[in-house]
């Protein structure tokens, strides 16, 4: 869902959870050049594991998305994060962008939240310093700022007129909307 509202700057109750991998594109304009971003949403789900290597060979950048009410979804991070790396190969592992976002922070006005803040910035400390914002696909809250910055990590990662994104968005649905 998140990636439906970045992209078309709408919130969708009637969404249906990824099944294997969705793909979509947006165009933006970053330091006078116009980009197009094909971003691919990848299954949380354990059974779509297999996929993975042939979605993730070539990303730019890789976005894991946790929900901040589920500490299931926040425990997988690690594991989400090794099997990005070993199934997509990158040249420098260690160098290699990743963004986290700690979706449904509106979600009960804060009050079913289990995933402090702080524990999730320093989970992306420890990582080597991972950009990590806290966002709202339902309100809007700090998408766009997420996907600037996103842009921005995959552009350094390759210089091309096209930045291919792969998300893990969290397999854990809330008792408000599902997530894949």
């Amino acid at each position: 869902m998140i990636l439906y509202r970045y992209v078309n700057k709408k919130f969708s109750n009637q969404y249906k959870a990824t099944i294997g991998a969705d793909f979509l594109t947006k165009e933006v304009q970053f330091e006078d050049r116009l980009f197009t971003l094909q971003i691919w949403d990848t299954a949380g789900q354990e059974r779509f594991q297999s996929l993975g290597v042939a979605f993730y060979r070539g990303a730019d950048c890789c976005v894991l998305v946790y929900d901040v009410n589920s500490m299931k979804s926040f425990e997988n991070l690690n594991n989400w994060r090794e099997e990005f790396l070993i199934q997509a190969s990158p040249s420098d592992p260690e160098n290699f962008p990743f963004v986290v976002l700690g979706n449904k922070v509106d979600v009960d006005g804060g009050n079913s939240r289990v995933v402090s803040e702080k524990k999730a910035r320093a989970w992306c400390a420890s990582k080597g310093n991972i950009p990590y914002f806290e966002t709202s696909a339902k309100e809007g809250t700090n998408v766009e700022e997420a996907f600037q910055c996103i842009a921005k990590n995959a552009l350094k990662s390759g210089e091309e007129e096209e930045i291919c994104l792969a998300s893990r968005i969290s397999p854990v649905p809330s008792d408000r909307f599902w997530f894949t």
